[in-house]
């Protein structure tokens, strides 16, 4: 079976009078994803399954421009749900995701708790690759803490954010038949060079 590539959405629009699901891309995350929609690894993608958010919807399309997929949503493949306090400033937020990774079993200030958002997105996973014609190219198109999360499962970890991505746009990748990772999160500009060396 091909490889499996999660593309995390890059750079967003922050708009605190808007809910985060319906934040859309910012000119630098368009910007980066035109540049790398050509590459090698990603043009074969026939297969594009996305979470319903935004972002990630967006993010989707531009790759749909040159792959000429079909792009499939699947709203249970969003984001940690975060709704119980919306928009908070960038320092309160790392310091709630450290709590988020930290403590997986509690609803961290109302979020959803890891451990269920890790459970939610591996059942989604499977039950894309359950009907999945391993000779197609498949792209899923996600978030960086389910992304983070689904990596920890495959990797036979427990649940740490040492494992989270450092910047949005970055990739992770596995075996589609053997769910073993191929690599942790990469930045997509650098994916090309990660299968090259092996």
């Amino acid at each position: 079976m091909t490889t499996i590539f999660y593309l995390s959405h890059p750079e967003v629009t922050i708009d605190p009078a808007v809910p985060v699901p319906q934040w859309g891309l910012s000119a630098v995350g368009r910007a980066r994803l035109l540049a790398v929609r050509d590459a090698a690894w990603l043009r074969p993608c026939r297969r594009l399954v996305t979470s319903a958010e935004q972002k990630a919807v967006e993010t989707a399309e531009i790759v749909a421009e040159v792959t000429a997929a079909v792009v499939e949503v699947r709203p249970a493949m969003h984001e940690n749900d975060r709704t119980a306090t919306g928009f908070l400033p960038p320092a309160e937020f790392e310091r709630v995701a450290d709590r988020f990774f930290a403590e997986p079993d509690r609803a961290v200030r109302g979020w959803e708790r890891a451990v269920d958002a890790q459970a939610r997105i591996v059942a989604e996973v499977e039950a894309v690759l359950a009907g999945h014609d391993p000779e197609v190219p498949l792209l899923l198109v996600g978030h960086g803490a389910v992304g983070t999360l689904l990596f920890c499962r495959l990797a036979g970890v427990a649940i740490d954010r040492r494992f989270d991505q450092k910047r949005g746009g970055s990739v992770m990748a596995f075996a589609g038949d053997t769910r073993r990772p191929r690599f942790g999160w990469t930045p997509m500009e650098a994916v090309a060079a990660r299968l090259a060396s092996g």
